[in-house]
């Protein structure tokens, strides 16, 4: 149960970790080297962490919630530094939620993968990364909320017309107490499950 939880913590600090990677990396891509200025493109844990997004999955993990989260401290980004303002917002702001939902492929692949009659060690692998494949798609769909701060905010801000724009940026004073709001509603949080589970299928049962 140790080894089980040990790799569960691995998991979900690396996963985190690697969507703020893909923000600074692409902005990087972009033209804005602020990421690579503070040491941030790295997987080194420590630059990232931050004191409580980093250490609220594991308290939510341990006390059994069914909705688990958290972040690490945001990536330095200044957008002047953008060759193409708006192109690089899209960019960057997809960049982590694409990431996670690649890491959860790459997870559901290597599971599919385990033998099935396995040791105990192999059978702990197997659920460990089942659950990384969980928790990196609910990363990619929490963030997708048009909803500041999430990344899911400065895409769609991007994308539509300027008149239904400004209703996101007007939305920033509250958007930790929207979030968790939306989070707590019954029905969001039955549409969210309901979007994590068809990917999670899909991701499980139909990777080729």
């Amino acid at each position: 149960m140790i080894l089980y939880y040990i790799l569960i913590a691995v998991i979900v600090l690396y996963s985190i970790i690697a969507h703020e990677v893909a923000h600074g990396k692409v902005a990087e891509m972009m033209g804005d080297q602020s990421a690579r200025m503070y040491g941030r493109i790295t997987l080194n844990p420590i630059p990232h962490i931050d004191p409580i997004g980093t250490l609220l999955p594991v308290v939510l993990i341990v006390f059994g919630s069914p909705i688990i989260f958290g972040w690490a401290k945001p990536v330095p980004i200044n957008p002047y530094n953008f060759r193409d303002y708006k192109k690089a917002m899209i960019y960057v702001s997809a960049a982590g939620i694409v990431t996670n939902l690649f890491m959860a492929w790459t997870l559901a692949t290597i599971v599919k993968f385990l033998p099935l009659d396995s040791n105990y060690y192999v059978s702990v692998l197997s659920y460990a990364l089942i659950f990384g494949v969980r928790i990196n798609i609910v990363l990619a769909i929490f963030n997708l909320l048009p909803i500041p701060p999430l990344d899911g905010s400065k895409l769609f801000s991007m994308l539509l017309p300027s008149e239904y724009s400004q209703y996101i940026y007007k939305m920033e004073p509250y958007g930790m107490m929207i979030v968790f709001l939306f989070l707590m509603f019954p029905p969001t949080q039955t549409l969210l499950w309901g979007i994590i589970d068809f990917i999670y299928g899909l991701m499980m049962f139909k990777l080729f």
